[in-house]
């Protein structure tokens, strides 16, 4: 089986809203903020919808047929964790942890690319405290316009968010985030605003943020280039320790191999083709490792991910 065909598994937050449906999803509400479209997590499925495994989960596919994805070990869990994420209004400030200092299988490095954005929109990526001092002061006196990092941001953006990091899409944003499995976030400031569920505020982890933010903020240098292969243009947007994610402008066929174990797809604009199967905007799928190679047709950009190899040259690493 070379091609698995998912089905996103949509929750609604608070700070959702209904621009999923441009993306071919039946969202269930006007309050829908993500759609977990590649997910292995006992937090959100995706679910298989093409051949002999159709109905069955991605964690129980990956647990009961390792071989299809180049083999690992019986307690080893999927690490990737691919979202579409509907920001209508401001989600909280938030941290996360590394693979240290998560409860979880692992950290929370995560990484957003720009689907779509209204005029003015805005990312908080970081923060202008100096020392852990005045972090902790900065918040306990809630001096959050003087603390908070803002960048304006547009259709296209990439940004890099390592584990530690202080940040929050903002409203108005469209975004695919790929990350790791993980679903550990610890919110510093969710804007006072409240849960029309609980009718209180979000509960708060100030300590737990705290302990695991990375003073002083410093913006990583991502070292990216382009490639051509056949009619398709490759843009390399980063190269991390937990991932490497690729743009596929297709424009025509073009015919790749595959050099790792499993890739991971999401088209984000357009329509075309996997081999012989028809694919479209908000569509994901995992070619597998029994593919000696793949041929992508059409007049689509996609955005392809995957473990990064620990024999990659660190030189290329993001820093």
């Amino acid at each position: 089986m070379t091609i698995l065909h998912l089905q996103a598994e949509l929750h609604e937050k608070m700070w959702g809203g209904s621009a999923l449906e441009d993306f071919n999803y039946k969202i269930p509400s006007d309050h829908t903020g993500e759609a977990w479209t590649i997910a292995a997590h006992s937090n959100g499925q995706s679910t298989v919808i093409n051949g002999k495994l159709a109905g069955q989960g991605l964690s129980r596919v990956w647990q009961d047929h390792p071989e299809l994805f180049g083999g690992h070990g019986r307690d080893e869990a999927f690490s990737l964790l691919v979202k579409i994420l509907d920001a209508h209004e401001n989600p909280s400030i938030q941290v996360h942890p590394n693979d240290k200092q998560s409860h979880e299988k692992f950290g929370k490095t995560e990484s957003w690319y720009i689907l779509d954005a209204k005029p003015g929109s805005k990312i908080y990526y970081g923060h202008h405290a100096k020392t852990r001092d005045e972090l902790k002061k900065m918040v306990d006196q809630k001096e959050w316009d003087k603390l908070l990092r803002t960048i304006p941001v547009q259709k296209g953006d990439f940004f890099y968010v390592a584990s530690g990091t202080f940040h929050a899409l903002g409203a108005g944003i469209i975004a695919l985030e790929i990350q790791q499995s993980s679903d550990t976030t610890y919110r510093f400031y969710d804007f006072d605003r409240i849960d029309t569920a609980t009718k209180e505020k979000r509960p708060l982890q100030i300590e737990e943020a705290l302990a695991v933010t990375t003073v002083p903020h410093v913006d990583p240098t991502l070292i990216q280039d382009t490639t051509i292969v056949d009619q398709t243009v490759i843009e390399r947007l980063v190269v991390a320790t937990k991932f490497t994610i690729d743009k596929l402008l297709v424009r025509g066929p073009s015919l790749f191999e595959l050099t790792h174990h499993y890739e991971l797809f999401t088209v984000i604009e357009g329509s075309g083709f996997i081999d012989a199967d028809q694919i479209k905007k908000g569509d994901s799928f995992i070619v597998l490792s029994d593919a000696k190679n793949y041929r992508l047709d059409g007049d689509m950009t996609l955005i392809r991910s995957f473990v990064t190899p620990t024999t990659t040259n660190k030189d290329v690493f993001v820093r």
